[in-house]
């Protein structure tokens, strides 16, 4: 209960009973408001994916520990357990000698050829291979968080535009059935009218459907349960200048933080690694081996020292470093194409980026507002027989059209930032 207040003080959480949408009736709990920062926050410390990823990293870095660790030394003994009808004999004969035995060695491996070096040289670049397999999980459900949330404002000003013109023809409507049955207005007229509502109704509800599923895929990144709606709040910032976007600085900053291209150096980087321990293992490790025998050697109190190694005749790994150097080859090309991709998927991002701050301009601006304010006469218009009713029907389709230009056009803006900061891998904008 603690840790849901904690998240939930920034947000204002108005209870509502229902939430409409064009005249059709959602049943919802509460709605909560929230800022991009705000449910950033949450989804970084909650999602459950980024938790897993990060318990893995943790995994990763303790096999590096353990590579570091030396082979533990093995103890062999050997004693008489029964011997002249005794068990465990361990006494003196009457000449003064011993006549039970036991015997102790150790054992230890002593590898050759750097290989406990090299074995520990891998489990950091595996341990490198899952932080930056996080920051790539991290990066994609950012982009896919940030996406829900813009989209999700999006489609709520479409809602908000049939909202808007749901009233005004259901004020029309009322107005033109009085007159109907006065005998002032034509019925295919009046048809068309409640064709035009029936039709905005329709993509309304389609807004709708499209709305709820962005809510639950939303809600499933954050851990939210329950009837909730959640309403983005979309600041308006200063954008920064597009001029001062160089794109050979985009470049080398993508290839020092994208994570899809730093995986794919890591993974030449940790074949090449493996490489080297396959030719070091085709050089044998010594395992020493000193030892004491009591009483069965030609001397009794025999201190031993044995060597024991493979002979290389047979199998030198031949197969295994074959297998490796093809697999270096392979990373190699595999890191070629990532660059290619890496360079296409930054300039292409930065193109996209440059068309719509272009289209985005103040003039575009002015037009949309002068054109919402234009539209705000044309039902009174009608009503009073200023304009007839194509001429109604015709601007009303287009301002409705040009309204979701507008909207759709606010976040085409948006998703090219996000697309942009994608694929350097990093927030620069």
């Amino acid at each position: 209960m603690r840790y849901a207040k904690r998240f939930l003080i920034p947000f204002v959480v108005t209870l509502l009973p229902f939430f409409c949408i064009a005249g059709q009736s959602f049943l919802i709990a509460d709605t909560l408001r929230f800022e991009l920062k705000d449910v950033e926050r949450i989804f970084f410390e909650k999602n459950l994916q980024l938790l897993a990823q990060h318990y893995q990293v943790e995994a990763d870095k303790a096999i590096v520990q353990q590579a570091r660790l030396w082979d533990n030394p093995l103890l062999v003994t050997d004693q008489n357990i029964y011997s002249n009808h005794k068990f465990f004999e361990h006494s003196n004969n009457p000449d003064g000698t011993y006549n039970g035995q036991y015997y102790f060695q150790i054992q230890q491996l002593i590898k050759t050829a750097g290989k406990r070096g090299k074995v520990i040289k891998i489990a950091q670049t595996n341990a490198q291979i899952s932080e930056w397999q996080f920051r790539d999980l991290m990066r994609n459900l950012k982009l896919q968080l940030r996406s829900d949330f813009y989209t999700i404002a999006q489609l709520i000003s479409n809602q908000n535009l049939y909202d808007q013109q749901m009233v005004q023809l259901d004020k029309l409507l009322m107005g033109m059935k009085a007159q109907f049955q006065a005998g002032n207005v034509a019925r295919k007229d009046l048809l068309r009218i409640q064709a035009l509502q029936m039709s905005t109704q329709k993509d309304a509800l389609d807004n709708a459907r499209q709305l709820m599923d962005l809510q639950t895929d939303l809600k499933n990144l954050l851990l939210i349960n329950g009837n909730v709606f959640l309403m983005p709040l979309v600041k308006e910032e200063s954008r920064k200048p597009f001029n001062e976007l160089q794109i050979d600085n985009l470049l080398a900053k993508a290839q020092d933080q994208n994570p899809e291209y730093h995986l794919r150096q890591l993974q030449l980087q940790y074949q090449s690694q493996n490489l080297a321990l396959q030719k070091a293992l085709s050089i044998p490790d010594v395992i020493l081996s000193p030892n004491f025998d009591k009483n069965s050697n030609y001397t009794p109190n025999y201190w031993g020292l044995g060597i024991s190694f493979d002979l290389p005749f047979l199998n030198r790994n031949q197969g295994n470093i074959k297998s490796a150097k093809w697999l270096v080859k392979a990373e190699e090309t595999n890191l070629q194409q990532a660059e290619v991709e890496l360079k296409n998927g930054v300039f292409a991002a930065y193109q996209k980026l440059y068309y719509t701050q272009k289209i985005s301009d103040q003039n575009t601006k002015d037009f949309y507002l002068n054109y919402g304010s234009l539209y705000d006469n044309i039902v009174e218009s009608y009503r009073l027989r200023q304009i007839n009713l194509i001429e109604f029907i015709d601007y009303f389709e287009a301002y409705k059209e040009t309204m979701q230009k507008e909207i759709e056009q606010k976040l085409h803006q948006q998703l090219a930032e996000e697309e942009l900061n994608y694929q350097v891998g990093t927030d620069i904008l």
